[in-house]
């Protein structure tokens, strides 16, 4: 029996009825074990096409220098910080929905948690990218690194760049660790329906010898609890400390004690953004409507809201203590956002990031698929908005009008841009292709619930 999208019961199940375990599992890894379908094949040539574009503008850095993008004085920030935070953000959603539902014990986050963990992972991988090439000589960054060495230099540990490297390395640690302990027992799963020997090898090596004892259960769901207990408070933390590349500076425009809050709300509104943004196709593309229900697109809608609202109380309190504090360079910088240069892109972002959320309060558009995944397109607009919005207008007038001047990417700032987002989306269709998207043995766990409630 398929889900009806045209209404939702009363009290609808995690997912559709009808189900069992052996359809379940042979639903799920059907996925994985049958012919690669030709559209995968095309869509993974666009991707690593991209990702080609990336490598080549990499190539391009290395060779001349940051000189190739647009930086300036006083911008001397620019796309790779945007992007750097961008891509942390969209890494959000994977832990918050895989751990701390986990520990509040929400069962419809089974249906998503397993790709927006490896949403998670691949956006870091695009994230760590941009802080190692902002640098300049990417070569020597391991002088981050505290290692013992005879030339006496050691990382500067007030600076932000550190800060950096330790949350993003733990929070990509992780969440690496808490992704692979979940896949285990489906790894066995897809041990033990392979026919091919080079397929049973690679799994069974993966599987860690798995057997589903109740000895490996109670390990596992020990190590899946702890890791759990590890990573919820590095979705905090995280993107507070990401805000701190901005607060602890006296720029005007960054020097706000709201930004912490500020950017883990961003962080978590993107995040959900880009898991409608993928659950919504690959619904409709695998047919797994009776798996990711409109129940899930709801509960993914109103976290966004939720989220989007606080997003704009930021606006509003950044607005408000620039009035408050009566500091002439803080009410200059609002107003240079609003009515400057750069206002078409301050309009837009809340556009995108407040109007359009708006449209999540009525719930036909939280239950219509194609509605919902158009207003999650406005948030990864607005969002990356958003970010331009403070890095570019806070640093392209500063203090002495002398120096002010404006800044655009060029060419080689959009290849790396664009590159990245080929490199995100050749991981995922590779994790779409070899790995189970929907947790196995989860969704078998919580149908003997739903059917004892039904």
């Amino acid at each position: 029996m398929s889900v009806d999208d045209r209404a939702l019961p009363a009290k609808p199940p995690v997912i559709a009825p009808g189900h069992t375990s052996a359809t379940v599992s042979d639903k799920i890894g059907e996925i994985v074990f049958r012919k690669t379908p030709r559209w995968w094949y095309f869509a993974f040539a666009g991707s690593f096409a991209l990702v080609m574009l990336l490598l080549m503008a990499l190539t391009k850095l290395v060779v001349e220098g940051t000189g190739i993008w647009g930086l300036n004085n006083p911008v001397g920030w620019g796309f790779a910080i945007i992007n750097f935070v961008w891509w942390i953000g969209i890494g959000h959603a994977g832990t918050l929905i895989s751990a701390i539902l986990l520990l509040l014990r929400q069962e419809w986050r089974t249906s998503i948690n397993r790709f927006a963990e490896a949403m998670t992972l691949f956006a870091v991988a695009c994230a760590g990218l941009y802080p190692l090439i902002h640098v300049g000589r990417p070569w020597l960054a391991y002088w981050l690194l505290p290692y013992p060495n005879t030339m006496g230099m050691w990382p500067q540990f007030r600076s932000p760049l550190i800060w950096d490297v330790f949350a993003v390395s733990t929070y990509a640690t992780v969440s690496l660790l808490f992704w692979f302990v979940g896949l285990i027992p489906d790894l066995a799963t897809l041990r033990d329906r392979a026919t091919s020997g080079f397929s049973q090898r690679i799994y069974g090596v993966l599987a860690m010898g798995w057997r589903g004892s109740a000895a490996h259960w109670h390990n596992y769901e020990t190590a899946y609890l702890l890791l759990a207990g590890l990573a919820t408070p590095l979705v905090v933390s995280v993107h507070t400390v990401v805000s701190f590349d901005f607060a602890v500076g006296q720029v005007p425009g960054w020097h706000a004690t709201i930004f912490p809050p500020y950017f883990v709300a961003g962080a978590i509104f993107a995040g959900f953004a880009m898991v409608l943004t993928l659950a919504i196709p690959l619904r409709a593309i695998f047919n797994l409507h009776d798996f990711i229900t409109i129940r899930h697109i709801q509960n993914m809608c109103k976290v966004m809201l939720a989220t989007g609202l606080i997003v704009a109380y930021g606006y509003l309190i950044e607005i408000f203590m620039a009035w408050y504090s009566g500091h002439w360079y803080e009410q200059f910088m609002i107003l240079n956002r609003i009515t400057g240069p750069y206002r078409y892109h301050w309009w837009a972002l809340i556009l995108c990031n407040i109007l359009v959320v708006q449209l999540l309060w009525i719930r036909k558009v939280r239950t219509t698929p194609v509605v919902a995944w158009i207003v999650a397109m406005f948030v990864n607009v607005g969002m990356w908005l958003e970010r331009f919005v403070i890095v570019v207008t806070s640093l392209h007038r500063d203090f002495l009008p002398s120096s002010w001047g404006m800044y655009s990417g060029t060419f080689w700032d959009w290849a790396t841009f664009i590159g990245s987002i080929g490199l995100f989306l050749a991981l995922l269709f590779l994790f779409l292709r070899f790995l189970p998207m929907i947790s196995i043995f989860e969704m078998r766990t919580i149908l003997p619930k739903e059917e004892a409630e039904s």
